[in-house]
């Protein structure tokens, strides 16, 4: 799987703290490796993020995602549930 990042997931991907960029980018090899890989928690969204799609990083930092194709996604945005959702 490739994917490419928004301007926005960028901008929300600088303003974490540095251990979470770790992970990050950690979960964006897996999600490349394996799309599908368990510990990614991949999970439909509903509401403003229909049609996306989110993994977990951390226990409360999310990325979100929207397929371009079967072998390209688009990582539209990072960060805590409640920056994301609420």
């Amino acid at each position: 799987m490739q994917y490419i990042l928004s301007k926005r997931f960028e901008k929300d991907f600088a303003k974490l703290p540095k251990p979470v960029k770790k992970k990050v980018l950690l979960v964006l090899q897996r999600f490349v490796d394996d799309p599908f890989d368990p510990s990614l928690r991949n999970h439909r969204l509903s509401g403003k993020w229909s049609n996306h799609v989110s993994v977990n990083v951390t226990g409360d930092i999310r990325a979100v995602y929207v397929y371009i194709d079967d072998d390209m996604v688009h990582f539209v945005a990072v960060g805590s549930h409640s920056e994301l959702y609420g």
